[in-house]
């Protein structure tokens, strides 16, 4: 690929200490003659605590930006809050892990040559994933209503459960109670969904799944559906409220809100390298089949 790029740049803003990385990053794009903005906040982060050189760098604030691909330096916490930022504009994000699992940010640092050696040249790939989107009827949220991972409905205190009717299509499915439920994408099913017991969803195969968290019943099992089905959800809570978590950015409901979850109208492109396998990520990050008696 010959013609210059442009990359906005999003990372972890609490951990100094790995700014070597960020160097680095800036000086193999500096040497491609890339075009680089970085996200006002991080550049804030990077001159105040850091030796950085951020000079000719570009900065934006807000979703203000445009860029052939956004980088994401972190771990997954870091790149979920760049996919919001992102949004709808379907420009790709490359994640690169500085972080701990690393399943969204999965390019090491130690892999940054040769990876944006193969971008130049165009040689990855740009996997579209999968979004949901949350409104409400009765409370407006506040916040970003769109999910890479996960809805989660979540009790908001340790009193006790709360009762979650789940309607798809408006057809009942089931009546939850436990202290919340997450219903997931491919993407987040790896993540929260996963730890409670939800099954892993191949990135292609169009599904979410809904998954109790703590159910009060034993007879209670995750159940996976088609990605374009409409699901429905009202909640009771002995405190009258509970707290709605979307890709871990959460806030407090009122009982007698009714929410509804539906697949968005776009996608989230998720930059990998040409021989990027998600069975193979399966086995390396997570020792997935591994038997730990041998």
């Amino acid at each position: 690929m010959q013609q210059r790029m442009k990359f906005a740049l999003f990372g972890n803003t609490y951990q100094a200490h790995k700014s070597a990385h960020v160097a680095h990053l800036l000086d193999i794009l500096r040497k491609k003659e890339a075009q680089i903005c970085i996200s006002s906040e991080f550049y804030d982060f990077l001159h105040h605590h850091t030796n950085t050189n951020l000079t000719g760098l570009e900065v934006f604030e807000g979703n203000n930006f445009t860029a052939d691909m956004a980088l994401s330096i972190g771990g997954d916490g870091t790149f979920l809050k760049a996919a919001s930022r992102v949004g709808d504009k379907e420009i790709p994000i490359l994640g690169i892990n500085t972080g701990r699992l690393g399943f969204l940010a999965d390019i090491s640092p130690d892999q940054m040559e040769e990876t944006f050696e193969e971008i130049h040249r165009g040689m990855y790939l740009a996997e579209p994933r999968r979004v949901l989107k949350l409104t409400s009827h009765g409370q407006v949220l506040k916040g970003y209503p769109y999910g890479l991972n996960e809805i989660a409905i979540l009790k908001r205190d340790s009193s006790s459960m709360i009762t979650i009717e789940v309607l798809v299509n408006g057809e009942p499915l089931n009546t939850y109670r436990a202290d919340g439920l997450i219903i997931a994408t491919p993407t987040g099913s790896t993540g929260y969904s996963l730890s409670v017991g939800g099954p892993i969803l191949v990135p292609q195969s169009g599904t979410i799944s809904l998954t109790a968290v703590a159910a009060h019943s034993l007879n209670i099992r995750p159940i996976v559906i088609r990605d374009d089905w409409e699901i429905t959800l009202n909640v009771e809570s002995r405190s009258h409220n509970f707290l709605v978590a979307v890709d871990g950015r959460s806030e407090s409901c009122r009982e007698g809100t009714q929410l509804t979850i539906r697949r968005a109208d776009y996608h989230v492109r998720i930059v990998k390298r040409c021989h990027h396998s998600f069975f193979n990520t399966l086995r390396e990050k997570m020792m997935w089949g591994m038997d730990n008696r041998i």
